[in-house]
């Protein structure tokens, strides 16, 4: 364990935080910019942004007070690694960090305002933030999560992260993100299914965190809801409906179709 002081060691932190994992929203973001046309040199600052939110918030539902989990990416997560004023800090130093790369990008100060607008929004309490709120109320609530309850909550926890990030795209060149948004609808929750099997079935050396926690907890999630059965098939409609939303773009979406599939067969 490192035992440098949280003033010292933060960047330390930030960047083991954000090293390692699948990158699918980063890949999302440069993928949706080739298809409409935007330079991977203006679009990269996006994908960065986006990384970056997604490893804060992982470092922040780690600690103790929220998810309370010891192992991320096959490592101890940071709170473990440091403690948990370094991990709040490294969480709080990289969510900034992702404003200030879509600052400082080559973008159009249109494009760049209309990216950081969404992205606060995505991430903030109208998606990502409300969704770990709703995940964490729903631990104490009398009356269990329906179906209805764990997508809407999913929707915004795990879902508009990548919907911002497949939108990105589209945004920079200032068109609409229609078939794209489509796509990431249904990936996001498709995602998220595969996340509640992987809980279920995941083998902890491949998956690089605690597995069993949720069934564990007694929490719901679209396996105890729907049976492992019912939610494989319910994920594989999901890409198939996000493979279909792509259906106007020529052999250029091919990565994309791709990465619906893999969201579904990775062991990871």
């Amino acid at each position: 364990m490192h035992h440098a002081s949280p003033g010292g060691a933060f960047w330390e932190a930030a960047i083991y935080a954000i090293s390692g994992g699948k990158r699918l929203r980063g890949f999302l973001v440069l993928e949706g910019a080739e298809l409409h046309d935007v330079r991977i040199a203006h679009a990269m600052p996006a994908a960065i942004a986006v990384e970056a939110i997604h490893a804060y918030s992982l470092v922040h539902d780690d600690l103790p007070c929220m998810d309370d989990d010891d192992l991320r990416r096959g490592r101890p997560t940071v709170h473990r690694e440091w403690n948990e004023a370094t991990a709040v800090l490294a969480g709080d130093a990289l969510q900034t960090f992702a404003f200030e790369q879509l600052a400082g990008s080559d973008l159009a100060d249109e494009r760049k305002v209309d990216l950081v607008r969404t992205l606060a929004r995505a991430a903030g309490g109208a998606g990502m933030v409300y969704g770990q709120a709703l995940d964490i109320a729903a631990e104490t609530a009398e009356t269990p999560l329906t179906l209805e309850g764990i997508t809407a909550l999913q929707s915004a926890k795990t879902g508009a992260l990548i919907e911002w990030a497949a939108c990105a795209g589209p945004r920079m060149a200032g068109i609409d993100a229609g078939p794209l948004l489509d796509y990431s609808r249904a990936l996001g929750l498709a995602f998220q299914i595969a996340d509640d099997i992987l809980d279920v079935t995941g083998d902890e050396a491949r998956t690089g965190k605690r597995v069993g926690k949720d069934s564990d907890a007694g929490k719901a999630t679209f396996v105890s809801l729907l049976g492992l059965d019912a939610a494989r098939h319910k994920a594989r409609d999901l890409v198939a409906e996000a493979v279909d939303a792509l259906c106007i773009y020529d052999a250029r979406a091919d990565n994309l179709r791709e990465a619906a599939r893999f969201v579904i067969s990775r062991d990871f």
